[in-house]
C-alpha cells in the first residue's frame, strides 16, 4: 500500500492540505527530526508532511536533521517522497514563480552528514549509485500533472546545494551558471542522497524565488523577496502536489 511522504520547504512549513489530520513524534536512531510528522490523506492516499525547517521555520539549513527526516518518513510507511523548495534561479528563461522539476544535483555543501553509513561491515562496502539521483516515474507524473494544470514550469534541470544560511557571492553564482547548475538551494543534495540510500523513490518540486546574485540588472537576493514570491505562487505548489498524490 502506498504512502506519500511530503517534505515541507521554505513558504511550505505546515500548509493545510489534507483530511484526517493527526499528528505523531517520532524517535529515531538518528535523533529528532525536524518536526512531528503530521498524517493525514488526500484523495484517499496516505500521505505525511514532515516540514524540513521546523514548523516555525526555525532550523537553519545546515542544521537540519537530514538522516532522522528520512528514517522517520520510512519508518512511518512511506513509499515515495515529494519534497518543495525554493530556489534561486540561475537562468534567464527560469522567471520567478516558476516551477523546476530537477533531474539531477551538485552538491556544494561542507558540513551535512549524507550518507547513513558511519562505517562499513567487513565484506560488505554500500557506495550507493546516485547517477539519476530523482526518480524517473515521480518526475514523469509531476511533469505530466503540471502540464496538464497549465502551470510554468521546466521538465527538468540540475539543482546545485550549497551550505547557507548565506546567499552566494557573485563570484559564487557565476562559477554555478559555469558548472551548468540551473537553479539553486540549500537543501536538496544531501536528502535526495539519503533518500536514494534508503531506498525511497523521491523527486522535488522546485519554485524559483529569485536570481541570486549572478545578474547586474536585478535586485540580489534577499531572504523577505523569498518568502513573498514563494508565499504568491504557493498555490501552484499544493495543487500540483493535491493532484498527483493519487497518480503515482
Amino acid at each position: 500500500m502506498k504512502c506519500i511522504g511530503i517534505i515541507g520547504g521554505s513558504g511550505l512549513e505546515d500548509p493545510d492540505i489534507f483530511l484526517k489530520k493527526k499528528e505523531k513524534k517520532i524517535e529515531t536512531p538518528y535523533g529528532d527530526p525536524s518536526s512531528a510528522l503530521i498524517f493525514g490523506e488526500i484523495e484517499g492516499v496516505d500521505v505525511i508532511l514532515l516540514s524540513r525547517h521546523g514548523k516555525r521555520h526555525t532550523i537553519p539549513p545546515t542544521q537540519v536533521n537530514n538522516r532522522a527526516n528520512i528514517f522517520a518518513l520510512q519508518e512511518a510507511g512511506c513509499t515515495h517522497l515529494i519534497v518543495t523548495t525554493a530556489c534561486g534561479s540561475l537562468r534567464e528563461n527560469i522567471h520567478r514563480g516558476d516551477l523546476v522539476i530537477p533531474d539531477q544535483f551538485i552538491d556544494f555543501t561542507k558540513h551535512r552528514v549524507n550518507t547513513f553509513y558511519d562505517h562499513f561491515e567487513p565484506g560488505k562496502l554500500m557506495h550507493t549509485p546516485m547517477a539519476d539521483p530523482f526518480d524517473r516515474h515521480l518526475r514523469e507524473v509531476l511533469i505530466r500533472t503540471a502540464g496538464e494544470l497549465s502551470l510554468s514550469f521546466h521538465p527538468r534541470g540540475t539543482i546545485v546545494t550549497i551550505e547557507g544560511p548565506r546567499f552566494s557571492t557573485r563570484a559564487e553564482s557565476r562559477m554555478f551558471r559555469m558548472l551548468g547548475a540551473d537553479v539553486i538551494n540549500m537543501s536538496i543534495a544531501p536528502e535526495a542522497a539519503l533518500a536514494n540510500e534508503a531506498g525511497i523513490p523521491y523527486a522535488c518540486i522546485a519554485m524559483s524565488t529569485d536570481y541570486d546574485s549572478w545578474k547586474d540588472d536585478e535586485d540580489t537576493v534577499q531572504w523577505e523577496q523569498v518568502l513573498k514570491v514563494f508565499q504568491e505562487n504557493v498555490h501552484h505548489v499544493i495543487q500540483l502536489i493535491q493532484k498527483v498524490v493519487a497518480l503515482i
